[in-house]
């Protein structure tokens, strides 16, 4: 839907009552996050589980192990280690900014456009699918 949103200004302006803008950073975020908690609920249906701090970093390296194993597909890890990097970025750049400009609910980062975007929401369904058969 954020998809949508930022490819469309005349829903943006009509419907939503939104300045014309792009949330392409926020469709990378909320894919990055699917493919994060459908990595930690594979991970909990074998028993492991991963906590702050350093939560993503372990669940990275869980799901690694698992990979290595020949348990999951590696292409899902190539996913999953390629989305991580991408928010890896988009965060460095959400705390430099926020240092900046003081506390707030919302950040759009102009540097994450359509391209990324669309990849990330394609390597998110993807990844997802995939984990919600392995879950099955």
């Amino acid at each position: 839907m954020v998809l949508k949103i930022s490819d469309n200004q005349e829903l943006q302006l009509q419907v939503f009552g939104l300045t014309a803008d792009t949330y392409y950073s926020a469709v990378i975020s909320h894919a990055y996050y699917c493919i994060f908690y459908a990595a930690k609920a594979y991970l909990m249906t074998k028993g492991i589980t991963t906590r702050p701090p350093e939560e993503h970093k372990k669940s990275f390296d869980e799901f690694a192990k698992l990979v290595r194993a020949g348990v999951v597909d590696i292409e899902l890890l190539k996913i999953y280690e390629q989305l991580l990097i991408r928010a890896d970025t988009l965060l460095h750049i959400f705390e430099m900014e926020k240092g900046k400009r003081g506390k707030f609910t919302y950040q759009r980062l102009p540097q994450a456009n359509q391209e990324p975007a669309n990849e990330s929401l394609a390597n998110a369904k993807t990844f997802f699918s995939h984990i919600f058969n392995l879950c099955e």
